[in-house]
């Protein structure tokens, strides 16, 4: 069974002023696709907390899921975050995410999240809106557990 950890970036629901909708809901849909949440937790937007927290979950899982802080606003450092702790980036199941989304809504444009590889793990960023998040996950759900199966080591086709 695949490991998943999530973490979701949002000042207002790390101060307790808003409830998280989009965390809880990308869990059940990654546990619903056959995976164990081994960690979730919610962080400011803020690029240090961001990355700890990545590396501190790349160890954990070999799934890591960001949810929030993918957009163009001041306080958006999601992607900047996880390019600063990836080592290689996977920019096609970004591109994915974004193909998909565009056909729901332009505004998809606007998420700059992005996906990469740190050691054995995938970072993978999401969107803020429970709804974005839950849509751009399942553009890309069928083709993770091959990802993480190279990332794992087996490489035979």
């Amino acid at each position: 069974m695949n490991t998943a950890a999530v973490l979701t970036i949002s000042d207002s629901s790390f101060q307790g002023k808003r409830e998280d909708l989009s965390g809880p809901a990308v869990v059940r849909q990654l546990e619903a696709a056959g995976f164990q949440i081994v960690r979730t937790v919610t962080v400011p937007d803020e690029r240090d907390q961001i990355q700890k927290q990545l590396i501190e979950c790349s160890r954990q899982a070999q799934l890591v899921v960001t949810v929030g802080g993918t957009g163009i606003a001041a306080r958006d450092v999601t992607p900047e975050a996880t390019l600063a702790v990836a080592e290689k980036l996977v920019p096609g199941i970004a591109e994915k995410m974004r193909m998909e989304g565009i056909k729901k809504t332009p505004f998809a444009a606007l998420s700059r999240g992005v996906c990469g590889v740190r050691e054995k793990s995938l970072l993978l960023n999401l969107p803020g809106s429970p709804t974005a998040a839950g849509e751009s996950l399942q553009a890309v759900l069928d083709i993770l557990p091959h990802a993480l199966e190279l990332l794992s080591g087996k490489t035979e086709h």
